[in-house]
């Protein structure tokens, strides 16, 4: 008989002890025999007898019942208990479930059997409602809210090596809330946790001096806290002038059978401070309009996100230096900040351009410096004082358009305008033929997208596109319009969108075949024979057949000088350059109003249309506004309810290939009898070696670290944008150990345009004999194909013993939204991370780049690029491979691809 168990709230505890039981209903006689407790693989619909490979022992016992008075004694139906003997080193039940609750392996499978299946006497029947007991403590999780209060305020903040605090006071205190490693639920107990701090200090107060531990605490002093309490410790005192550093880390205590131990969480990242007595003291901050500071019971809303606010930075009362300041939001992705200077020293100075980025409550930060040099070489600023305020909501679109009623087949030709401020612009269908609806939707299963042109072969449908019957934005005014799009065919301009006048386009958002690259252009008037002034994407040559999103911004800085005027181009939320200036592109420019209707899917010149766009169209949108970055990259993220939207673009399942192909899934979630899958990537064709189609109790495909792998032409993602990979694999623990110390095992990899390196990666490496850990990272390149950056999120911990040669789901998530400045300074471009399971792994390692990257060619299963080498075979088994575009959650992860909480 076989069991299989999902974690479900078992997942992310520790598990001390264990017992399975199985309720035995009838053996052959009265004379026990021994019956064994298995793990074996996993079963699935494709488990062929005898039987899923056994893996390990997790018991044995001497046993017979379920004859009743047949036997005497008599022999009841009874529960036999399968419990590890300390004094039987073969039985390993509870480090086995330990193992399977911290998601080592997304299913427990259980097997009972007769330990001599030749013996007839041995046989036995039990009934399927087996149990497994477990007895547990909650896992600490990596603490949060980290940072350090610089004075005798409240509010605490983490900085990086690049930027370290200022703290005026030698004893600061510092802070980190206590967290579980999987968030509980209601009416669960919550953990016995404590946080522990440790400091260290540079040897030369630079960054460039070597640190050593000088001060460790925990809070509380005594006892246990639950998950998410926020603990504070003040440090001991500290030196004046001295650069510090400190982490911390979440500890749970549990005491079981008379027995008690700790737990440790991985340490939080590295936040920097300088104790500097004589550094300028917190200034003083002081709101003009429109914003006013949040009161105890009083947040009143005002103003908007870009909505520019007037506020003037004073010096401290006990200051007579400061000769300039620096203001910051919190809430800003890239910690960009903004410095003014005094006009004299120790001057007030007003700033009427503080721009909050979104809605809501926000934290304005301010710093005073007297511009003198640290001893890292860098300008000294002063602690921060912070300024409480809430923001009132953002514009709305003044159009949306989803397409999620365009179901293939359904014969709808009009759009709805879900927006709901101002008045409705439905947009309707032309040109049948080749225009329609598609179940390639960016928000996935269940929504449909906007098809246009798709059939390259046939001229009558090649011209299709949907348009409004009025304008759906005053393009004399600041504007933004953006749309997530498909392109399949860039033999020519291939416009998204546009809105014209009586003679040409004001605006286009469209795919330049002269520039090979995504364009937002204005043309200076509604004439004949316009200039059209462009802003040009970074990077020319955008992969075809990928989801991208786009965004023209055009600013008239709330203004009537003409000569400031700006458009912007965004991709994947990304601005690209720096905001062009109308003006300066053409001398006779004038924001001009355009009266026709908003068209999706080509351009409009003297009443003819061109341009037509070829692929899809989807999730299109526009504001009388011009857009922040900070919300425009929100709209890339394309949430509902504070969840973003994820695709799935690629899925291929070796588990029903045979032959030479990893063929892909048919599934289409929309067409339950369908036979490809919707995006039609093509099969993934095996080596000539060392892969094949096979499998013991299931097929795999099977690759022998050496020559075999599986590949087809790629990328099948827009890597400048956020994206998942994930693939479940089964490592060979004897090939591996076979291997040298460093070596890489590619699991899955994109190649970069010129090759010898993989722009993405699924990897596990070799860092010592008999030691492995799982990896994911993306690696920029040059032009020549050098490198010239690499983001890497390993996991925290080693492949454990019970990864080794079952099936482990690995997951890479790059989420191209969250900028953040690094340690040394730079400003990086994403965020890599990576999850075994469904569990979220803690490095310190630097998951971003500096600069975004587009892999091209080769992409493989099995095989991979890096070090300027083409290789590094897998030794190993794979099962599935998918890929996703955007960024999921943690919630995402476990119910899309885990499924470990089902």
């Amino acid at each position: 008989m076989y069991f299989e168990f999902g974690p479900g709230a078992l997942a992310g505890k520790q598990v001390l002890d264990a017992t399975f039981r199985a309720r035995e209903t009838w053996s052959f006689n009265c004379t026990p025999y021994w019956v064994d407790l298995e793990r074996t693989d996993n079963i699935s619909e494709g488990t062929r007898w005898p039987g899923p490979k056994q893996l390990d022992q997790m018991g044995d016992r001497y046993v017979s019942a379920g004859r009743g008075d047949l036997c005497n004694p008599e022999q009841p139906d009874a529960w036999i208990e399968f419990n590890d003997n300390p004094d039987e080193s073969d039985e390993n039940l509870t480090s086995t479930v330990r193992a399977f609750a911290a998601g080592k392996f997304p299913r427990l499978t259980l097997m009972l059997r007769a330990k001599d299946e030749t013996e007839p006497r041995a046989w036995k029947r039990f009934d399927n409602n087996a149990e497994l007991k477990v007895w547990y403590v909650h896992a600490p999780g990596v603490p949060t809210s980290v940072g350090a209060i610089p004075g005798t305020g409240t509010t605490a903040t983490c900085r990086p090596a690049s930027d370290p605090l200022t703290v005026t006071v030698d004893t600061p205190t510092v802070q980190a809330r206590v967290q579980t490693k999987v968030e509980q639920h209601q009416g669960e107990e919550e953990g016995y946790l404590q946080a522990e701090f440790v400091m260290q200090r540079s040897s030369t107060d630079t960054m460039s001096g070597t640190w050593s531990q000088v001060w460790s605490d925990y809070k509380p002093d005594s006892g246990w806290d639950p998950d998410g309490t926020l603990e504070k410790v003040t440090t001991t005192k500290r030196a004046d002038g001295g650069l510090y550093r400190f982490r911390a880390r979440t500890q749970s205590h549990w005491s079981y059978n008379g027995k008690s131990g700790d737990l440790f969480s991985p340490y939080s990242s590295w936040c920097y401070l300088r104790i500097d007595s004589t550094a300028p003291k917190t200034p003083t901050i002081t709101s003009n309009t429109p914003y006013t500071e949040c009161l105890a019971n009083a947040c009143d809303p005002r103003g908007g996100p870009g909505v520019a606010g007037s506020f003037t930075f004073g010096p401290n009362a006990v200051d007579r230096d400061v000769k300039a300041y620096r203001w910051r939001f919190m809430s800003s992705n890239a910690d960009a900040t903004k410095t003014v200077n005094a006009r004299t020293t120790n001057a007030p100075v007003t700033d009427t351009g503080v721009k909050p980025p979104l809605a809501g409550t926000q934290t304005l930060s301010v710093e005073a410096s007297d511009l003198k040099i640290d001893k890292d070489g860098r300008v000294r600023w002063g602690p921060p004082a912070y300024f409480t305020f809430k923001v009132g909501l953002a514009p709305e679109a003044s159009g949306r358009w989803h397409f999620g009623e365009l179901k293939p087949g359904s014969g709808t030709m009009t759009v709805a305008d879900t927006a709901t401020v101002g008045v409705r612009h439905p947009a309707t269908l032309v040109g049948k033929a080749g225009t329609g609806g598609s179940t390639r939707a960016r928000r996935g299963p269940g929504d449909y997208s906007l098809r246009l042109n798709d059939d390259t072969s046939d001229p009558a449908q090649q011209t299709g596109y949907a348009a409004t019957a009025s304008p759906a934005v005053n393009t004399q005014d600041s504007f933004t319009v953006s749309a997530w799009v498909y392109l399949t065919d860039a033999s020519a301009n291939r416009v998204v969108l546009s809105q014209a006048g009586t003679k040409t386009t004001a605006f286009a958002l469209y795919y330049s075949a002269a520039y090979k690259k995504w364009v937002f252009n204005r043309a200076d008037k509604d004439q004949t024979g316009p200039v059209f002034i462009r802003s040009l994407a970074d990077a020319a040559n955008p992969p075809l057949k990928v989801w991208t999103h786009l965004v023209g911004a055009f600013d008239t800085q709330n203004d009537s000088d003409k000569s400031n005027d700006t458009i912007q181009l965004f991709v994947n939320g990304q601005p690209q350059g720096s905001p062009v200036v109308l003006a300066n592109g053409a001398a006779a420019y004038e924001p001009w109003a355009a009266t026709g209707g908003l068209q999706f899917g080509r351009s409009v010149t003297a009443g003819t249309g061109a341009d037509h766009f070829f692929g899809l169209l989807d999730e299109a949108a526009v504001w009388q506004d011009a857009r922040s970055p900070e919300q425009i990259r929100l709209e890339d993220r394309l949430e509902t309810d504070s969840v973003p939207a994820n695709e799935l673009v690629a899925h291929w399942d070796a588990t029903i290939s045979s032959g030479t192909k990893v063929v892909e899934s048919p599934e289409d979630p929309d067409n339950p009898t369908s036979t490809t899958f919707p995006y039609g990537r093509g099969s993934l064709a095996l080596s000539t070696s060392g892969a094949a189609l096979t499998g013991d109790d299931a097929t795999a495909l099977v690759l022998d670290g050496t020559s075999g792998y599986a590949s087809m032409a790629g990328p099948v993602i827009d890597e400048t944008g956020s994206f998942t990979v994930s693939a479940r694999v089964r490592l060979n623990k004897a090939l591996l150990d076979t291997k040298p110390i460093g070596y890489r095992g590619m699991v899955a990899a994109q190649a970069t345009p010129v090759g010898q390196e993989s722009s993405w990666a699924l990897w596990v490496e070799k860092v010592n004999d008999g030691i492995y850990q799982w990896k994911f990272g993306r690696t920029a390149v040059d032009s020549a194909g050098k490198v010239i950056d690499m983001a890497l999120a390993p996991a925290q911990e080693p492949v454990g013993e019970r990864e080794f040669n079952t099936w482990v789901d690995v997951t890479g998530v790059f989420d191209a939204t969250q900028d953040f400045a690094a340690d040394d300074g730079t400003q990086r471009f994403g965020v890599a991370q990576l999850y075994v399971g469904p569990f979220a792994q803690q490095s310190e390692d630097d998951p971003g780049l500096t600069a975004a990257q587009q892999g091209a060619g080769t992409l493989s299963a099995g095989r991979g690029s890096a070090n300027a080498t083409t290789g590094h075979y897998l030794p190993g088994d794979l099962a599935k491979l998918r890929v996703w575009v955007g960024a999921m959650t943690a919630d995402q992860v476990n119910s899309q691809i885990a499924q470990l909480f089902t």
